[in-house]
């Protein structure tokens, strides 16, 4: 069974190797973000600065997976 995934809005602050990310969250928790597939396959630039939604399993809330970049 495919388990759900808990949806969540940050703040990039640093830009790591390998494409992945710093992230921050609303409630200043921090966490290691990597972009999906679909974006790396557009070629979706990410900054400091940019906001994103993500993905994360409720089973590691350390990481996440960065789905969409927002306005």
């Amino acid at each position: 069974m495919k388990e759900d995934h808990i949806e969540v809005e940050g703040c990039i602050t640093t830009v790591l190797p390998g494409t992945m990310f710093r992230v921050q969250l609303p409630n200043n928790h921090s966490v290691l973000a990597t972009i999906c597939g679909k974006m790396r396959k557009r070629w979706v630039r990410l900054t400091v600065g940019d906001r994103v939604k993500m993905e994360m399993s409720p089973y590691d809330l350390n990481k996440a997976r960065i789905v969409w970049r927002l306005k």
